[in-house]
């Protein structure tokens, strides 16, 4: 009798439980790391570069910032409407290896720019508000290096316009608030003219913009996919002529700023000099009327959804599935083992000041070759809130550094929701759990060049300390991106062909022969990330530069 009541009460404690907050999905691990407890600005905008530090910068026209310029330096702005003599910092550079920022001078103001890194190393940043509309800026990287700029090294004004690193190795700049057409930087002559792009009047909605920071990925054809909104097309920009129209996000629901939903162009395995499938995911953002709904003080829930569609099918589909929690203002980067992150966000509202609200803690892994439905892994959560205006990129250890938040209009640390943030932290994926460190490779100095040209062989040696399976070994390439407002823009993770050469050659050493890239339409040049990765545990990342 004890006994049957004990077990009639421990299967209604469970079935409450199961009623109540129970994950969709088991917690895989990760851990996070506060860096540093300050950086003196709110990180906005965030790129790696190839030595290992990473461009920080925010606006320059909400008055000072919380770090000073070094050597008692002073920015002049007369058309700063807030501060026109400012002697604070609004970029930094941090040092990842030594846990260290510098403070940079930034003239015009960069709010809501974009960038591309450039095959010789610098930051080549694009566009901003007031007098940094017009404005090209460029960054290469030393101990005394700072900011150079152009104001006006643009034809259009860009203010929310979307960069892309092209296979001639010039930036494409596409859209900007009320600028429906594209230009490039450099400019190959001095008659050269912005294009027309009628699909940015398309997707248009004149009352909330939801085409602004459209999704771009350069696809192995050369054409550009570009989305804007819930819709999508296959652009060539050397004709300007759309040469595919995709269907519309089942739901019709928009996915860009500000309802700030998030994409990544899924790895691309490549199999005797050909990409086996090129795929975009788009997930999260906010449903119709979320905007209108959240300046009145009503936060709508986050959709929930992710779209998947195969580019280059003959007749493509959009493959919907289900996060384990709906994500506004999310960022979505690739990891070295070829799985997808998604963090940063809240769960209701939309982008904007003061717009959202239910800020997601947990990040989540999203595996592309698992089932679907099988797919996320919730993993443990931060206890910082991370919503509009934040950032993350991907670093060579493995780590994903966050920084930012700010949704107000100045810095603003009392009496609100969420504190401008100015602090710096690592999430580091379960991958660099140490009790998996045995079987984590290690990329040998004896890897015969890191100079990559495309098609050609390289030999890269790594060692395990623990017993190798040979079949799960894989080379990846990660382009660095440059990170802004949910989009990471020129993300890109190829898988190389040849992973499956892995061969041992001494104890605990190990060599494996890949393909370098065949085409700058598959690796445009530049700096990449080279992984190798084991039991879908990376190596630290190697710098190498193609073409």
């Amino acid at each position: 009798m004890i006994l049957s009541s004990y077990r009639v009460y421990y299967h209604l404690l469970l079935g409450l439980l199961l009623l109540h907050r129970v994950p969709p999905c088991p917690a895989a691990g990760g851990h996070w790391t506060l860096l540093l407890p300050t950086i003196g600005i709110s990180a906005m905008h965030m790129q790696l570069l190839p030595n290992d530090r990473i461009v920080i910068f925010d606006r320059t026209d909400f008055g000072p910032s919380n770090i000073s310029l070094p050597a008692g330096k002073c920015r002049f702005d007369q058309n700063d409407m807030v501060l026109k003599l400012d002697c604070t910092a609004h970029s930094v550079e941090y040092d990842v290896s030594s846990n260290s920022i510098r403070p940079l001078m930034i003239l015009t103001d960069v709010w809501c720019s974009s960038g591309a890194l450039d095959s010789n190393v610098s930051l080549v940043q694009i566009g901003g508000y007031n007098d940094g509309d017009h404005a090209v800026r460029v960054y290469r990287s030393c101990d005394k290096c700072d900011w150079q700029e152009m104001p006006s090294g643009l034809i259009q004004r860009r203010w929310y316009a979307t960069s892309h690193i092209l296979p001639d190795g010039r930036q494409i700049v596409i859209g900007g608030r009320r600028q429906y057409n594209y230009e490039f930087f450099p400019k190959t002559s001095p008659l050269e003219k912005a294009q027309s792009l009628p699909f940015l009047v398309q997707t248009y909605d004149r009352w909330i913009e939801n085409n602004l920071y459209p999704f771009v990925f350069l696809h192995t054809d050369g054409n550009l996919f570009i989305f804007a909104n819930n819709r999508a097309i296959l652009f060539n920009y050397s004709i300007n002529k759309v040469v595919k129209t995709y269907p519309e996000v089942p739901g019709g629901d928009p996915r860009n700023y500000p309802s700030s939903g998030s994409a990544v162009l899924l790895p691309l395995r490549i199999v005797q000099g050909f990409v086996t499938a090129i795929e975009v995911l788009v997930c999260g953002g906010s449903p119709k009327g979320a905007y209108t709904n959240a300046k009145h003080g009503i936060f709508d829930g986050a959709l929930d959804t992710c779209g998947r569609i195969k580019i280059s099918d003959p007749n493509p589909r959009w493959v919907m599935e289900t996060m384990p929690v709906g994500r506004i203002m999310g960022d979505m980067l690739l990891l070295p083992n070829a799985n997808v992150l998604v963090i940063n966000g809240g769960s209701s509202g939309t982008a904007g000041w003061e717009h959202g609200r239910n800020p997601v803690l947990e990040p989540v892994i999203y595996k592309p070759d698992n089932p679907i439905g099988s797919r996320f892994e919730i993993q443990n959560p931060s206890n910082i809130p991370r919503m509009y205006h934040s950032t993350a990129v991907l670093v060579r250890d493995g780590r994903v550094i966050v920084g930012g938040s700010n949704p107000h209009e100045h810095y603003n640390f009392t009496n609100v929701l969420y504190p401008t943030e100015l602090r710096l932290e690592a999430f580091s994926p379960s991958y660099l759990d140490p009790s998996l460190s045995g079987r984590r490779p290690k990329i040998l100095s004896t890897m015969s060049r890191t100079l990559f040209e495309y098609g050609k062989r390289v030999v890269i040696q790594f060692t395990v300390l623990d017993q190798v399976d040979l079949n799960s070994v894989f080379v990846t390439m990660v382009a660095p991106s440059f990170n802004t407002h949910s989009f990471s823009m020129n993300q890109r993770l190829l898988v190389l062909d040849g992973g499956n050469t892995t061969e041992v050659v001494g104890r605990s050493n190990y060599e494996v022969v890949v393909t370098e890239p065949p085409s700058r339409n598959i690796a445009p040049a530049g700096f990449y990330l080279l992984f190798v990765v084991h039991q879908d545990i990376p190596s630290e990342g190697l710098w190498v530069h193609v073409g």
